[in-house]
């Protein structure tokens, strides 16, 4: 395997990040994870501009799009793969060890890794620690992923793929990895990004494509839906067949079987779409 570090492309043996990154010290980072099928980014502009929208929200400089760009190209040129987990990710580069940042400047890595697609329906469960949407790192995707490590432990242990959470007021926020979406009597719902959820890419094509409604949900809104599905990069529209002890028969149900076609439909027809 060959990454991109900090300029170049190297050999994943001889890849090198100082051992004082406040990536690694502090989780002062942010990344983005990106489908790549047969060497084609999926919706690279869109998870770019949130790459940046995720830097301005912890204080790091803009990334330079042209020199992702490359580094995108230059990984995925040197690993072929049929489907492929392109990882991206930005820190705040070497700093003395503590909260304050160096001046050094930031860490650029570029990695791919092989991986399958998802079955079409999953097992998740609810955990009782909550998202706060009003936190300061509300909404961006950093390297402080401790809290869904530990979640996504948990569901493992249960047979599930995915752990979901409510936020701090009870509402149905999104899961580890993945926003959430429900039907209730034949109508799409959606948790809004003012819930403390990320702002998904694959969510936000999926409400704008389906006509999903943005609403806030209370957290049992899961005890009731007819209907539950996942979204995000990996998983596309993924249909869940069971929550915590409760089937969900015949999953994916209609909704989510026509979300999951017109999903398939429309990426396949263009690998770099607008945002909504």
């Amino acid at each position: 395997m060959k990454l991109w570090v900090n300029g170049a492309l190297t050999d994943a043996d001889d890849a090198r990040v100082s051992v004082f990154d406040h990536g690694l010290t502090v989780g002062d980072g942010i990344f983005e994870t990106v489908k790549a099928v047969h060497g084609q980014p999926f919706a690279l502009t869109q998870h770019l501009d949130r790459l940046t929208r995720s830097a301005r929200g912890l204080g790091l400089p803009d990334p330079d799009h042209d020199e992702v760009r490359r580094a995108c190209a230059a990984v995925l040129e040197a690993n072929p793969a049929a489907l492929g987990r392109l990882r991206i990710t930005y820190t705040g580069g070497t700093s003395p060890l503590g909260s304050d940042r160096g001046t050094a400047g930031p860490t650029l890595v570029v990695a791919l890794g092989e991986t399958k697609r998802r079955p079409d329906a999953t097992a998740v469960i609810t955990v009782p620690w909550t998202r706060n949407e009003r936190g300061a790192l509300a909404g961006l995707k950093t390297t402080s992923y401790a809290e869904n490590v530990v979640a996504l432990a948990r569901a493992s242990e249960q047979g599930a793929s995915e752990a979901l959470f409510a936020n701090t007021v009870g509402q149905l926020c999104e899961g580890t990895g993945a926003n959430v979406f429900v039907v209730l009597d034949g109508e799409l719902y959606t948790p809004p990004v003012s819930s403390g959820c990320l702002a998904g890419i694959t969510r936000a094509m999926t409400v704008e494509w389906t006509g999903a409604r943005e609403t806030d949900l209370p957290f049992d809104v899961l005890d009731r839906a007819d209907e539950v599905f996942l979204t995000s990069t990996l998983r596309d529209v993924q249909a869940v067949r069971r929550i915590d002890g409760r089937q969900l028969a015949d999953a994916p149900g209609p909704v989510t079987a026509k979300a999951m076609r017109i999903f398939d439909e429309r990426s396949a027809a263009d690998s770099d779409p607008k945002a909504p």
